[in-house]
């Protein structure tokens, strides 16, 4: 199965929810898109929160949390998240 790459990366999306990066490394990025708008009969969301997470399953879930950020475009939170998953995973 091949995923949607962005800067060489994958995204999963599952309903509102996109995970960036890959999963066998230390961390991925996850992004909740909020406030969909109507764009030429296309939802485009208004709101992107995300959270760099740490892919560790021992962790609970609110510990997995490293940061989190909230910006008013996709393309603008993937922007963010890149630069922070190529940090944590360096």
């Amino acid at each position: 199965m091949a995923f949607m790459m962005y800067k060489g990366c994958p995204l999963v999306r599952c309903g509102n929810d996109i995970y960036y990066g890959y999963m066998n490394e230390d961390y991925v990025v996850w992004l909740q898109a909020e406030s969909p708008k109507d764009v030429d009969g296309i939802a485009v969301s208004q709101n992107v929160k995300f959270y760099l997470m740490s892919t560790d399953d021992k962790l609970n879930p609110i510990e997995r949390v490293v940061k989190n950020g909230e910006r008013p475009s996709l393309f603008e939170a993937l922007d963010v998240a890149t630069t922070w998953l190529n940090k944590a995973n360096a």
